[in-house]
């Protein structure tokens, strides 16, 4: 990533945010204690903007697919452990919202401004669709939101309804398309884009093409709604393949932001105080102990559609960890071809795991008793610390915990449970959520599977299976471009298998051989893939909304079976009733209620009073969860 000074001007208060590499500073001629909205140019807002943004949004999109059934964590595990099994939790909603109204919109209005003043077009074009950008996630996740006034002067906005804000995006996206196809200033006095853009490099090319792509992606969530035209929010089939046409051709067009592992001395000013370089899913679960695949997503990588064909990304995906086979090893375990490493298996939401007290994180180091015999059950170093015998096989399922060399300045990106650099209790992380993972904005990959979603509806089958399979193939080697860095960077990596880059051969058997025929092609077949190549995504919660969480569509999904055991997590999301919103957080409770209040008499399913008839706020009520957003629900 390469890095440069930013001015951050947020509404928590002002303070520098320099992005730089080697002391290379620009000069940007005011007085660095004091910054003010007049002072600072709008070309050094931008890498502000983008870095909070894209944190601000992989972390609620982490919050979210932990609750979409293909992650959960060890017994007892805070906050996303209940998330896993569909317990809710206000704990989970603030972080995305400040993320974005403090750190990254409050600098987006008077950048796009001071563009449009200086006829720097791709400035103005890049702030338009980051705005855009940031607000359709707010809608997605909180459905309604302060839009129109979000800032203005009023210390209480108004709040706009979701399909305000639905439609504003698009006029937003519409206007970003239209500046970034202006072009690239000829004024030599204008900076360019490529000054401040650790997203696209300053490619406005790319940038263009992204804007078609995200277009496309928001008028596919409105396939509740009916047919006709997107500037109506209505589903618009034609538009959104007029738009792929303009999005992605290759994974050469994709967006993607490339984090490194390292320590620079620019850090977050938010109160996380953690480098701007690194991957935003390493800070918030690679880092941290105990997140676990499920059989779900094991499932639908080991034998998708019950093809018995291994998916190649599923060395990748699922965890490993450094170890020896023995007697007491169960034989579904896969092992590397050394015998040197297990790969985790998958925790069975479905089951009673929860309710008996697991999955429980394994400790390592062996123990024995005074005459030298192992106690409980450990395998190659790792055991289950309790004295309840069922758990003692949970090490069966390998957390996803990576390490770095930058922060923690280990010596390797390998999490060792012994100690740093003891590699015989070495762990490999998982591929989204390593400090050097890449954030992927948007990509070719998802085109392909929007496409193939578009043409299905439309009857065209041979279309639909030709976008779908190319989709898979996009995901498979956007993935093997990391892997083959990672081990370039570190060859002692490729003995491991969660970083052994996948062959073409095993690629292409999977593709033809491992995702179904064309007369086999169903919806459930795309959306489980297009899942798997969008792992950690807002998408895999708004595609499950958006086609009711059913089982035939999402493999091997349903609600775990813990949730009904949880008297709260009832309350939250009650049967018959599905995880279909996040609460405001409770700086809108606590400094914006009457606002908050008021926009509810707009919201189907809000209820305004409580059993006793009194008036109550709808947003606080236990099932408030459970409400549709503007674009899951009829609401015109």
């Amino acid at each position: 990533m390469k890095l440069f000074k930013s001015i951050i001007l947020c509404g928590l208060g002002a303070a520098m945010l320099s992005l730089t590499s080697c002391n290379d500073w620009l000069d940007v001629n005011v007085d660095p204690d004091s910054p003010s909205a007049e002072s600072t140019s709008y070309d050094q807002r931008l890498a502000h903007i983008e870095f909070y943004t894209n944190s601000g949004l992989q972390f609620g999109a982490w919050r979210t697919t932990m609750a979409m059934g293909d992650w959960t964590r060890n017994n007892g595990g805070g906050n996303y452990w209940h998330v896993s099994y569909w317990y809710p939790v206000i704990g989970q909603v603030t972080t995305t919202y400040q993320w974005w109204f403090v750190g990254a919109y409050a600098n987006v209005p008077d950048m796009i401004a001071k563009a449009e003043a200086a006829e720097n077009w791709q400035f103005a074009g890049a702030g338009y669709l980051i705005k855009a950008y940031g607000f359709m996630a707010m809608t997605d996740l909180y459905g309604e939101m302060p839009y129109t006034q979000a800032a203005a002067e009023p210390a209480t906005p108004e709040y706009d309804n979701g399909k305000t804000i639905y439609l504003g995006c698009f006029e937003c996206i519409d206007k970003a398309i239209e500046y970034l196809e202006k072009g690239q200033s000829q004024d030599p006095n204008l900076p360019t884009l490529a000054e401040g853009d650790f997203w696209n490099k300053g490619d406005l090319n790319k940038w263009i093409k992204l804007a078609y792509m995200l277009k496309a992606r928001w008028i596919n969530k409105l396939n509740k709604k009916g047919a006709g035209s997107y500037k109506d929010g209505k589903y618009d089939a034609d538009e959104i393949l007029r738009c792929l046409d303009k999005a992605m051709q290759s994974n050469a067009d994709n967006t993607i932001v490339n984090h490194t592992d390292d320590n620079g001395a620019t850090h977050d000013v938010l109160g996380w105080d953690e480098p701007v370089d690194y991957s935003p899913l390493f800070s918030v679960s690679g880092m941290n102990s105990g997140y676990m695949p499920t059989k779900m997503l094991y499932d639908n990588l080991t034998n998708f559609a019950g093809k018995g064909i291994e998916d190649p990304r599923a060395d990748h995906m699922l965890p490993w960890a450094r170890s020896v086979k023995s007697a007491n090893t169960p034989a579904e375990i896969k092992w590397s071809a050394d015998g040197k490493w297990r790969r985790s298996l998958g925790v069975d939401m479905a089951s009673e795991i929860n309710s008996q007290g697991g999955p429980l994180r394994a400790s390592w180091g062996l123990t024995k008793d005074k005459e030298g015999n192992v106690v409980r059950n450990s395998r190659d170093g790792f055991w289950i610390d309790s004295n309840n015998e069922a758990r003692w096989n949970d090490t069966v399922y390998i957390e996803g915990t990576s390490d770095c060399k930058g922060y923690f300045a280990n010596p390797s990106i390998l999490y060792c449970r012994a100690g740093s650099g003891k590699f015989e209790s070495a762990e490999s992380g998982t591929f989204y959520t390593r400090v050097s993972s890449p954030t992927y904005i948007g990509t070719y990959a998802e085109c392909c599977f929007i496409k193939a979603e578009t043409l299905f509806k439309k009857g065209d089958k041979g279309g639909a299976y030709a976008a779908y399979k190319a989709g898979v193939k996009a995901s498979c080697e956007l993935m093997n471009d990391k892997l083959k860095a990672w081990v370039a960077e570190d060859a002692t990596l490729a003995d491991c298998p969660s970083f052994t880059p996948m062959t073409a051969e095993a690629i292409d058997n999977f593709v033809n051989n491992g995702i179904g025929t064309q007369g086999e092609l169903t919806m459930g077949h795309i959306l489980t893939q297009k899942r798997i190549a969008l792992m950690f995504s807002y998408e895999i919660w708004n595609d499950m909304r958006r086609y009711d969480f059913d089982p035939n569509i999402f493999f091997g999904w349903s609600i775990p079976a813990y949730h009904y055991k949880v008297a709260a997590a009832m309350l939250a999301i009650p049967e018959g009733k599905q995880y279909r919103r996040w609460r405001q957080c409770s700086h809108e409770y606590n400094y914006n209620s009457k606002n908050l209040q008021a926009i509810g008499s707009q919201v189907p399913g809000a209820r305004m009073t409580d059993s006793e008839g009194k008036e109550a706020m709808w947003n606080l009520q236990d099932d408030a969860w459970t409400i549709p957003v503007w674009w899951d629900s009829d609401q015109e």
